[in-house]
């Protein structure tokens, strides 16, 4: 059988370089080649280039230019997750693949040999080879001026790092001594975990590789506030904010921030080929300009943008598909969501003040806010009834989804809502409110980013309902980061944000989103910063205790139905405990397209992970038919 494989697997690498050597040259670099400023499209291409995953898709004409809209310059990191260039990626059925690697040895979730595509280089031309992973891990990863907590936490495999070894020009491996599961996961992600950098430019702003004088002159140069900074400035990939700075992505950058518009042209060295032998991505240059968010919808639905979903939601969706029969300048799709719940209400149980803290702690309490809100108005009034009433967990076409998950404290029922709370002894004064045994009220604000229409609109609607129990809602909006540091201060009590990120997972997913893993969760910061750190103090609730040990679990299985009974067990506590308050799920997200915009399917998932939004829908594949073209 393996011989077979080998054999196909020869078979169609024959039949790709024969195509690649008769495949057109994009016109767009056509005048370079001619000047010899760029090898021909075979010298460009990896001995082996990346053909797999397009096989459903029409072959796309070269080029054009895109046009999309961002409200803030630094969204233009989202052409980094809309490219979706990774050395394992995963494809359209959430499988992961290889994609800048060539291929990848995988030994019991310990042991990963990364083979590398021979020929791959940078925008600039460069080779990509196992230099640019020795660079990151010998000179930026554990080189404690740049990162003085050394390697990222996720290289991490119960405090202990891994052994990087170089075996050769083309091939590099970490070992760990346990298992590492969420390894593949974390290089495959939306914003992925970098185990390079593209050492022959970034050596030039390093002290080990330029003298202390050169340093100091490209300091003064930059106005840069020391090397330190002058370095992370220069090598951000993810944020695409260096214009200078080559990449794999299928576009490169050719703005320096502060701008309005942004210009991203095609790398010519891109390492993906359709199978007809030409090279992605098809079109010549992607644009972002800049708007405010409030008038997006506006921008979209009048045209000026040909692929559209950020900043648009479904309450535009009734003005957008009447600018769709009126103008035909648009098409509008309704692609499915993912989240586990596209809105949930977080206590905050490291709250800073005692009171306050020993309440939303209390199960009794968190079941009651839960059963005080109508799902079903705010299903029919926010999403014309085409969402699902839920709590925040998996989605009915995820593996591990249970109907008891979904309906868990997540029905509407007053009247048990207020004998949960007469229960904890919270009583009603004369105008109806509780009150703390100290006599406060029981009036909850809820901080918001202030970010989503639909938000100030639930909480509208959750206010009236929870009045009817004797608490009073107030929604106070802040900046995103604002909004973080007041939870992680312990000084919001509650707060809004997206649920679950990932509800469609399989038993082969991290379970970490579900445990108290990160600083960013809004229901226990302190508890996740404590699990990234080991700053403060762990949890102290049995429930959560057991979270935090089913995760150490999952990470140390060794067999899937081990796996499976860890993912079980972690979302009936996350169902019984309503450490969030989930509201809904199943919502639709408008998709406005240019409908000269070909391979953008009809149907799909719109979901940051997995998924990376357009990323896993191959936005390098994305092609322009000509004006008037039928």
């Amino acid at each position: 059988m393996i011989l077979k494989s080998l054999i196909h697997s020869i078979f169609a690498i024959a039949l790709l370089s024969s195509a690649v050597a008769q495949a057109s040259e994009p016109p767009y670099l056509q005048a370079q080649i001619d000047s010899g400023e760029l090898p021909t499209l075979y010298e460009r291409l990896p001995d082996i280039p990346a053909f797999g995953g397009t096989e459903h898709l029409s072959v796309g004409q070269y080029g054009g230019t895109l046009r999309l809209l961002m409200a803030k310059s630094k969204d233009i990191r989202m052409m980094t997750v809309y490219g979706y260039s990774r050395l394992m990626a995963l494809d359209k059925n959430l499988q992961l693949q290889p994609d800048i690697l060539l291929r990848l040895e995988n030994e019991d979730n310990r042991v990963f040999t990364l083979h590398l595509r021979k020929g791959h280089r940078w925008s600039d031309g460069e080779l990509f080879t196992a230099e640019d992973f020795r660079f990151f891990w010998d000179d930026v990863a554990n080189f404690e001026p740049l990162s003085p907590y050394g390697p990222p936490q996720a290289m991490k495999v119960d405090g202990q790092l891994p052994e990087f070894s170089v075996i050769d020009d083309y091939t590099v491996r970490f070992s760990w001594k346990d298992p590492n599961p969420n390894f593949l996961p974390e290089i495959a992600g939306p914003s992925p975990l970098y185990l390079y950098r593209p050492a022959h430019y970034l050596k030039a702003y390093h002290p080990r590789y330029v003298s202390e004088e050169q340093i100091e002159q490209q300091v003064e140069d930059t106005n840069s506030k020391n090397w330190r900074k002058l370095f992370h400035n220069k090598a951000r990939q993810y944020k695409f904010t260096n214009p200078d700075l080559p990449t794999l992505q299928p576009w490169y950058n050719t703005t320096a921030i502060p701008a309005e518009r942004f210009v991203f042209k095609r790398n010519p060295y891109f390492h993906r080929v359709d199978r007809e032998g030409q090279q992605l991505p098809y079109i010549d240059e992607v644009t972002i300009q800049l708007a405010s968010s409030s008038l997006i919808p506006a921008k979209a639905g009048s045209g000026e943008s040909d692929l559209q979903a950020r900043n648009i939601s479904m309450d535009d969706y009734t003005f957008l598909k009447s600018a769709e029969q009126e103008s035909k300048k648009i098409k509008v799709l309704l692609w499915d969501t993912a989240l586990g719940s596209q809105i949930a209400i977080y206590p905050n149980l490291n709250a800073s003040d005692p009171q306050w803290r020993e309440t939303l702690r209390d199960v009794r309490f968190r079941r009651a806010l839960s059963l005080a809100i109508n799902r079903h108005e705010l299903n029919q009034v926010i999403y014309f009834g085409l969402a699902r009433e839920s709590a925040n967990t998996v989605l009915p076409h995820c593996p591990l989804f249970d109907t008891s998950l979904k309906d868990a404290w997540a029905g509407f029922d007053i009247e048990q809502a207020n004998a949960l709370l007469d229960d904890m002894g919270l009583e009603r004064g004369s105008d109806g409110i509780r009150r703390f045994a100290d006599g406060r009220k029981l009036d909850i604000i809820i901080q918001t980013a202030g970010e989503k229409n639909e938000e100030t609109d639930m909480l509208e609607l959750i206010k009236d309902t929870w009045r009817q129990v004797g608490i009073r809602l107030y929604t106070k909006a802040l900046q995103r980061e604002v909004l973080r540091n007041r939870v992680f201060s312990g000084q919001a009590v509650m707060s809004v944000w997206m649920g679950l990120p990932n509800g469609i997972p399989t038993a082969e997913m991290s379970p970490a989103s579900l445990a108290p893993t990160r600083q960013d969760q809004l229901q226990w910061p302190a508890w996740g910063r404590y699990a990234e750190t080991g700053e403060g103090s762990p949890p102290d609730i049995p429930e959560v205790q057991r979270l935090a040990e089913l995760n150490d679990a999952w990470t140390m299985s060794s067999n899937s139905a081990q796996r499976l009974a860890i993912w079980d067990e972690m979302l009936k506590i996350h169902a019984e405990q309503v450490y969030s308050i989930g509201l809904i799920n199943g919502t639709l997200q408008p998709v406005v397209i240019n409908p000269r915009l070909q391979n953008v399917p009809e149907k799909a998932v719109y979901n940051w992970d997995p998924g990376a939004f357009f990323g896993i829908h191959r936005f390098d594949t994305f092609w322009l038919k000509p004006e008037g073209a039928s």
